[in-house]
């Protein structure tokens, strides 16, 4: 695919020329999902009216009926990207060999392009998975890119030394990873273009899987202009959230504070209910950020209820002695579902919560 019609920059793109007294400049963030993680993707939009704000979260529509749904609910500071706006010729080539999350993965390194093709006052773009929840405000790692005078950013799994699949899943993983709008950030994203374009499958195969394993091949090729993200603490994901609550405590820091958490494998099933984790010992401190995410989550369906949307659940798929290897994870806490509350109604607005977040900056809580 050729060079996009928008020119890149020189390597030195920097927020710094906006006015420092106009407030922290916009950040944007681009997502993809279909209609089945549409609260899900409503979850993320929530957290980042809460803590993110100037904001522009821009959701590529993996399918017409998201595409129509978040055009009904017209949200502020949310742009909807149809997917054949975005579809190259060799998208559209290799799209046919690939199962739908194979063709997402092989989206992703196209998306912080499609928000640099249609706001040229865009200075960077973020890439979050959908299922991100932010917990504090993302500029405290993105702040990190900007100290270090480099173009991209990426996060470590950061796994706990139980949990560690960087043989096959890689050291790093796409859940956050942002692009400035310059050469040097332009040429890592178009060779991991390239390398998607080539192979992108939900295997592992010659040190490849997905998208994402590329991604280790990163500090080697372009270390000049990678940042690494050191706050891997604050970085939380079901992987780790154990691992970092324990060795807190032990160094005295007896609270948790993420920027976000990854809610990988959470699912959302039959009669409003949902599997938390699969695998994983997430421990108390997590169980506490999952009861914050139900209540997100119950505020994703009262949106969809009043706008009389009915998104599809998730099926989960079939497993060997099923019922008794569930069974046995949910004795060794490694396994939950649980019912998605009922919102309180009014109970989240964008309106509101962005009262209740200019609040919160003018009195901070004490530390």
């Amino acid at each position: 695919m050729g060079r996009s019609s928008t020119v890149p920059q020189r390597c030195d793109v920097s927020a710094a020329s906006n006015d420092a007294n106009a407030g922290p400049p916009r950040e944007h963030f681009v997502t993809l999902f279909d209609d089945s993680f549409l609260p899900i993707g409503l979850a993320l939009y929530q957290s980042l009216v809460s803590q993110a704000r100037p904001f522009r979260l821009w959701v590529v529509a993996i399918d017409t009926e998201v595409e129509r749904y978040l055009g009904q609910l017209a949200l502020p500071d949310l742009t909807v990207i149809p997917l054949s706006s975005i579809e190259s010729p060799e998208l559209l080539a290799v799209k046919v060999g690939r199962t739908r999350a194979e063709y997402c993965w092989t989206l992703t390194p196209f998306t912080a392009q499609a928000v640099f093709d249609r706001d040229p006052t865009a200075l960077r773009a973020t890439y979050l998975d959908a299922d991100v929840f932010f917990l504090a405000d993302p500029r405290i790692l993105l702040d990190e890119l900007d100290q270090s005078g480099k173009n991209v950013l990426i996060t470590e799994h950061a796994y706990a030394s139980e949990y560690d699949r960087s043989h096959d899943s890689g050291r790093f993983c796409v859940q956050f990873l942002t692009f400035d709008r310059s050469d040097c950030a332009h040429e890592v994203m178009r060779w991991w273009q390239e390398r998607c374009l080539e192979w992108c499958f939900a295997r592992y195969e010659d040190g490849k899987f997905g998208d994402q394993v590329y991604l280790d091949q990163w500090p080697t090729l372009f270390g000049d202009r990678v940042h690494i993200v050191r706050q891997i603490e604050k970085t939380l994901a079901p992987w780790n959230v154990r691992h970092f609550a324990q060795q807190g405590a032990e160094q005295g820091r007896p609270r948790l504070e993420p920027v976000f958490y990854h809610f990988h494998g959470l699912r959302l099933v039959a009669d409003r209910r949902a599997r938390l984790f699969k695998f994983y010992d997430v421990g108390e401190a997590g169980l506490a950020i999952y009861e914050q995410y139900l209540a997100a989550l119950a505020n994703s369906y009262a949106q969809l209820d009043a706008a009389g949307i009915r998104p599809p659940t998730h099926s989960l798929p079939p497993e060997r002695f099923g019922w008794l290897k569930s069974l046995e994870r949910r004795l060794k806490g490694t396994e939950r579902f649980a019912k998605v509350p009922s919102a309180t109604p009014g109970a989240w607005s964008p309106k509101a919560s962005a009262v209740s977040a200019v609040q919160a900056k003018n009195h901070p809580a004490q530390r």
